[in-house]
């Protein structure tokens, strides 16, 4: 198996509870043949298109069978590699990166199935934050948002502009109060050397590393856990 120019992590073990079908909620269909699950891989599918050898660990439950399946239309297009959730590790998202990152090697990315960026030039914003590590270590594809509801139930940041470029001068993961945030993060990127702290993001009374990273902004980015349609 060749070497991973770069590792994804696509965290699949969650239950879906707020979404209330009898499938997985990536599997939702948007247009004929397309999943919610097909559009959050589009970035990723970029970074294959751009010649990078990319590994895709998916972490899963045995709930999540059909989900499996389904990835089986891009065996040609990623190295895959499935792991399930191991649950002493914590159940939630941190957990599932926990899980993922003995499989990963090279940069990482987070990538959420449940997670659509959109806009002009949101295919590429992957492979954009992906060379942005190098500056600071950490990147994230970030859409602005100022409801604070919506704050509540995302990846906040608060981000700010200095010459010329983009940088989270604060982070918190579903803050109780969200104000002073301005942004919320759809996928991070980390350097290999700091690929460790990746399940910081998502956890509970961590202090977050998303601090200083730079921060690339699409027009819009949606939630499909929250907003079903």
């Amino acid at each position: 198996m060749p070497i991973p120019d770069v590792s994804i992590i696509l965290p699949c073990a969650g239950f879906g509870t707020r979404f209330g079908a009898p499938y997985s909620k990536e599997l939702h269909c948007l247009a004929p043949g397309v999943t919610v699950l097909d559009r959050s891989l589009e970035t990723v599918v970029e970074l294959a298109k751009s010649g990078l050898n990319v590994r895709l660990v998916v972490v899963f439950g045995a709930h999540k069978l059909d989900t499996v399946s389904y990835l089986a239309r891009y065996a040609d297009t990623f190295q895959m590699v499935f792991v399930y959730q191991d649950h002493s590790l914590e159940p939630d998202l941190d957990g599932a990166i926990r899980s993922a990152l003995p499989m990963t090697q090279g940069p990482v990315a987070l990538v959420l199935p449940d997670i659509v960026v959109s806009g002009a030039g949101s295919a590429g914003s992957l492979l954009a934050a992906l060379r942005q590590t190098e500056l600071s270590g950490w990147s994230v594809v970030a859409a602005e948002e100022r409801d604070p509801d919506t704050l509540r139930q995302m990846g906040a940041l608060a981000v700010v502009e200095g010459d010329g470029i983009l940088t989270v001068r604060a982070a918190a993961d579903k803050p109780s109060d969200p104000s002073g945030f301005n942004a919320f993060w759809g996928m991070v990127a980390v350097t290999e050397k700091e690929a460790h702290r990746l399940p910081d993001v998502a956890s509970k009374g961590a202090e977050s590393p998303l601090a200083g990273a730079v921060a690339l902004l699409v027009e819009r980015i949606v939630n499909y856990n929250t907003t079903m349609g």
